[in-house]
């Protein structure tokens, strides 16, 4: 039994616009009824593709009531403008500044972001000019009642335009949303290191692990007991384990380490 999912694509988007077009042409949705697009061929996957900001969309739970998981398709931006392919859990762990609401976490479906990575960089050689990359937890939509895993092309118009990324990602994505949902094995939060974390890129890709909110360094001054709790418990997977990148954590470091003593969870070190 497949689990059931709800694409989500903006027509104000130009990366998430190219990807839908491809899963119109190459995977056969059709417009149902206004937004809502559905696929003879897929039958638990629902496409919905807004006028709207991807990052304000906490409204469509009453839409889709059926869904495991949102996956929002989305445009990526960066200042070094570097072509990548990423994907992340959403929430703030501070203030609001890009939708959500502020100090609140999306829920996580780990399982899903390990296996998509996996099917990316398994098909690194089709899109050799592209970083393949997780990002750290951040902004909205935060709300949403369901998992959300956000997967993104970016960083210019070029790659926002590029066929062949959007291609890639509809692959590897496709490849993990019709066969039967599992959980991963260990699941574990994630804390320190950069917005881009290549030690917890190099977990998911190389280990048993799964992993829920990752909370890098710069906001970690905003990590309360409050979000660990939120970081632990909004997932859809039982997390048992904290990864913190030790040498990652700043000026924090202590008081993050005293505050990771309360939730009774093994430490791992990396």
């Amino acid at each position: 039994m497949s689990g059931n999912y709800t694409l989500v694509c903006s027509n104000r988007d130009p990366a998430s616009s190219t990807i839908s077009r491809c899963l119109i042409e190459k995977y056969g949705f059709v417009e149902d009824t206004d937004s809502t697009f559905y696929s003879s061929n897929y039958p638990n996957i629902v496409l919905h593709i807004s006028e709207n900001n991807l990052l304000y969309l906490d409204n469509l739970d009453e839409k889709y009531p059926g869904t495991s998981c949102f996956i929002f398709l989305s445009q990526h931006r960066s200042q070094a403008n570097i072509p990548a392919l990423t994907c992340h859990s959403t929430g703030n762990f501070g203030k609001n500044s890009f939708g959500g609401k502020e100090k609140e976490l999306g829920i996580c479906y780990p399982w899903i972001q390990k296996q998509y990575l996996i099917e990316l960089n398994n098909c690194k050689d089709s899109v050799p000019n592209y970083d393949i990359i997780i990002e750290s937890t951040h902004h909205g939509p935060t709300s949403l009642r369901k998992p959300i895993l956000f997967i993104e092309i970016g960083s210019t118009e070029r790659e926002w335009r590029d066929k062949n990324a959007a291609r890639i990602v509809c692959r590897s994505l496709f490849r993990v949303i019709t066969k039967k949902p599992e959980f991963c094995d260990k699941v574990a939060l994630a804390i320190g290191g950069t917005h881009y974390p290549t030690k917890f890129n190099k977990i998911l890709l190389e280990s048993e692990y799964g992993l829920g909110a990752i909370a890098a360094k710069h906001d970690l001054s905003n990590l309360d007991n409050l979000l660990i709790d939120q970081m632990i418990h909004r997932n859809i997977e039982k997390v048992l384990y904290i990864m913190i990148d030790s040498k990652g954590l700043g000026k924090e470091k202590s008081r993050i380490l005293s505050a990771l003593d309360e939730p009774g969870i093994e430490v791992i070190r990396i």
